[in-house]
């Protein structure tokens, strides 16, 4: 039995969530998002939330029944408050600042680093270091975070590069002098 399949999806006020032709469309305050869903998976609208049921209990249905049910949440989470990802840049002379739709990062390479910010997402920049990727779509917040963070991952030694705001760097010992 799925445990998080069986969890009803709450549906707050002002979020219009509808299921035609194989799609589940979810509209809020801040968009519109849809998805395909495959047809094991039924959806049943029960006031202010929606239950999530499956056909059989294949093994695969099973696993499509908490897929889907973790997707529908966060779609609907997405268009009423939407999702966001802090990173922090650590080191001498590492910034980013936000031109337009390009993000300019300098990140101690001998040219400066350009990321384009896709239509849909937004990203904003402080003094700090830090840099602030939000959207509605879970999914596209999260990987825009993962390309920034990949362009310098942070080291062990001096704690330089890119890090998400809640992650924790395990520090190494450099060399120790030889007396």
């Amino acid at each position: 039995m799925s445990r998080i399949g069986k969890i009803p999806v709450k549906v707050p006020q002002g979020v219009k969530v509808a299921f035609a032709d194989g799609m589940i469309s979810v509209e809020g305050p801040k968009g519109k998002l849809s998805q395909k869903y495959h047809p094991v998976v039924t959806f049943e609208s029960n006031g202010s939330e929606i239950i999530v049921g499956r056909v059989n209990e294949e093994k695969q249905t099973v696993a499509y029944h908490g897929l889907y049910r973790n997707l529908l949440n966060s779609m609907v989470t997405g268009v009423s408050a939407g999702f966001s990802k802090t990173l922090i840049i650590t080191g001498v002379g590492f910034r980013a600042e936000v031109q337009g739709n390009i993000l300019s990062m300098s990140l101690g390479y001998s040219n400066d680093i350009f990321v384009g910010i896709p239509e849909g997402l937004t990203v904003a920049t402080d003094a700090g270091g830090k840099v602030i990727v939000s959207g509605i779509d879970k999914q596209r917040v999260g990987e825009l975070a993962a390309q920034i963070r990949k362009l310098r991952p942070p080291e062990p030694y001096k704690g330089k590069g890119i890090r998400y705001d809640n992650e924790k760097i395990r520090r190494k010992v450099g060399k120790s002098g030889v007396k």
